[in-house]
């Protein structure tokens, strides 16, 4: 019997409406410039008071749906929302989504929380529903999507925190991503390196989560290793894509497999990052870390820059706070290139409007109350119409507008 094909068919992403240059927030915060360099950012997103998970998620997925005709759109039959920005402890934000992307009501809804983890848990979720065969020509919707709650209290992890979110749509078509069935490392182990204790803030041990990190990276590369046989890290790959809360940490990483895996003297060691790694931060430098997103930007940042025109292997290091990991890979193409260039990621991230420090400053307030739980509330969306004029490329796009009785409501604008 022929073992059945799955992985990711199309992949969007969703960088926001405005954004920020990096080094403006290290000069408006009084941030040690020494530093700028280890992030490898040149501008971040920023989330408007009208963007929230839903949106986000909505606004990334959307533009894949509407490539679907109708008998396609009714093939997907499973949503999964993928975030550690959750706007209630029972409703899932899948709820919102389904009913905004206009998905067909034969549908399983489904919200995940595994830190950063969590898209690539649903990635393996989605992929085996459509691998078991129990619904031929089923598709899912993997959707991470997540706001930043970073504001000077996170110092220097405030100019890395980015907004947005990923959608991938999975099947038996895998245009984008052929999961290698059965080839995977897996790590995981309880430890607090960073948290979301309440719906405003965030908490980071920043040394603690490089440790974390780094040992989840190391171990589960062994485990994959012991899994699938024949593997070299320098030889079994051609690209690397790993989580990216920002391209220090990557760097890191990647230095510590090589040392301990390979031979590879130190500028071998450099060459092999600016050649495997490096196209994989073109997105990370734009939108700053996406969380349960981030390894799927770098994904996309990857197979954007590099346009492969022949089958390559990919490596894949999904890492999530608390912690949870997993090695693992996948085999893009041709097929693969033509798929994310159609969705113009990185025009739609060049036209986004791009903040000043005090305009950053000022909807800064706004943005951080999009999980607070509130009863009632209004979101003036004609307050931040002249932020939206300065979008070089403006299409439609849903926005939150109000909360009422504690049920959001959204408008497309």
């Amino acid at each position: 019997m022929t073992e059945r094909l799955t992985g990711i068919e199309s992949l969007n992403v969703y960088g926001g409406v405005a954004c920020v240059p990096v080094a403006e927030l290290f000069a408006g915060r009084g941030l040690d410039a020494g530093r700028f360099g280890n992030l490898m950012m040149a501008r971040r997103a920023v989330a408007l008071p009208f963007e929230d998970p839903v949106t986000n998620a909505v606004n990334a997925a959307a533009p894949l749906l509407e490539r679907l005709g109708e008998e396609e759109r009714d093939s997907v039959e499973f949503l999964i929302t993928a975030t550690e920005s959750g706007v209630d402890y029972s409703k899932s934000v899948a709820s919102y989504v389904h009913e905004h992307l206009g998905l067909g009501r034969h549908c399983r809804l489904l919200e995940v929380k595994q830190a950063c983890y969590s898209a690539t848990a649903a990635l393996r979720l989605a992929a085996s529903y459509v691998a078991s065969g129990v619904s031929p020509g089923a598709r899912a919707l993997v959707i991470a999507t997540d706001v930043a709650l970073a504001d000077e209290r996170a110092e220097y992890a405030e100019p890395a925190t980015g907004s947005g979110a990923v959608a991938m749509l999975v099947g038996d078509d895998p245009r984008v991503l052929v999961l290698d069935p059965g080839a995977f490392g897996l790590y995981s182990f309880e430890t607090l390196d960073t948290a979301r204790p309440s719906p405003a803030y965030d908490i980071a041990d920043v040394d603690r989560s490089l440790l974390a990190y780094l040992e989840c990276l190391r171990e589960s590369f062994a485990d994959y290793r012991a899994r699938v046989e024949d593997v070299d890290l320098m030889t079994t790959f051609d690209l690397l894509a790993l989580h990216t809360p920002f391209a220090g940490m990557v760097k890191a990483g990647h230095r510590k497999l090589l040392r301990e895996f390979t031979a590879a003297a130190p500028a071998e060691i450099e060459a092999d990052f600016e050649r495997r790694v490096g196209p994989s931060l073109a997105y990370p430098g734009e939108v700053g870390n996406l969380f349960s997103g981030s390894l799927y930007l770098a994904l996309a940042s990857a197979l954007d820059t590099v346009r492969p025109a022949a089958p390559l292997r990919v490596a894949l290091f999904s890492y999530g706070s608390g912690c949870s990991s997993e090695f693992f890979s996948g085999v893009a193409d041709q097929r693969s290139a033509q798929e994310v260039a159609a969705m113009d990621i990185a025009g739609r991230l060049s036209a986004r409007a791009e903040l000043t420090f005090a305009e950053y400053l000022e909807v800064l307030p706004e943005s951080m109350r999009c999980l607070v739980p509130e009863r009632d509330r209004k979101v003036d969306v004609a307050a931040y119409e002249h932020l939206l004029d300065r979008c070089a490329d403006r299409r439609p796009m849903l926005a939150l507008r109000a909360v009422e009785d504690h049920h959001r409501r959204y408008e497309w604008i």
